[in-house]
């Protein structure tokens, strides 16, 4: 089984020993998610409450964030240690981006903020009670769009870099199209994290090692900061017609 989240995929558990001691479990990684996102939520009130340093915190936070996500990535019995700095770190990047935003448009970060866990909770549901089942072709379906995404991203920054922003002015339109990108866009985030409730029951039914807790907690923050993510461009673009 293949996830979106390039944190998660069919070899994540393929490529760890199996457990010598206690193995992960779901209360395990659900703590663990929780311990997490507290400490990205510190990171946020941290950076929205500093003031002028704020643009600082939040270019840090992304870079350090970026580059603890690369190693947590390749390194996966290094997340007990890595994935909470990286909790924090994007919680830096999360709070300077949200200031601004809701310095144009006041209220949307609160609005953001529970949309996603209620999308969060929406995709939990439906994939305990099977609604949405993990098939392989609907596995393949959304790493495939996960993929495209990524790609038309990177295409957008690199294409400004030479001063054509056709394609980032797509992204941050609020037009149509651009509102209709969104929206497929966080449909795509929040199908991942359906995936990623996956990989976690496949860890457990194979009884992956503990530090693997820590990881999947780290794989799911890296899709729910994505989804946040989007669900604010898209509010905005809303706020903007």
């Amino acid at each position: 089984m293949n996830s979106g989240n390039p944190t998660l995929g069919s070899n994540t558990f393929r490529d760890v020993s199996l457990a010598q001691g206690p193995p992960m479990t779901f209360a395990g990684t659900t703590s663990k998610t929780f311990f997490l996102l507290c400490l990205v939520i510190l990171g946020t009130v941290l950076t929205w409450r500093s003031g002028p340093v704020s643009q600082v915190l939040m270019v840090g936070g992304a870079i350090g964030g970026f580059i603890l996500a690369m190693v947590t990535a390749f390194k996966k019995e290094w997340a007990p240690i890595t994935a909470p700095i990286y909790a924090f770190l994007q919680g830096l990047f999360l709070g300077g981006i949200s200031a601004i935003y809701n310095a144009r448009t006041n209220g949307i970060v609160l609005q953001a903020v529970m949309l996603t866990f209620g999308v969060m909770a929406a995709m939990l549901f439906l994939y305990q009670s099977r609604v949405i089942r993990v098939t392989p072709g609907f596995v393949k379906g959304i790493a495939a769009a996960t993929l495209g995404i990524a790609l038309f991203y990177i295409a957008s920054l690199v294409l400004s870099f030479f001063g054509i922003p056709a394609l980032t002015q797509i992204i941050n339109s609020s037009s149509t199209l651009g509102i209709g990108l969104s929206i497929f866009i966080v449909c795509i985030a929040a199908l991942n994290l359906v995936l990623d409730f996956a990989m976690i029951e496949v860890g457990v039914a194979n009884r992956g090692p503990k530090y693997m807790e820590w990881y999947c907690a780290f794989a799911l923050m890296v899709t729910l900061i994505w989804l946040y993510l989007e669900i604010l461009r898209l509010l905005a673009k809303v706020s903007r017609r």
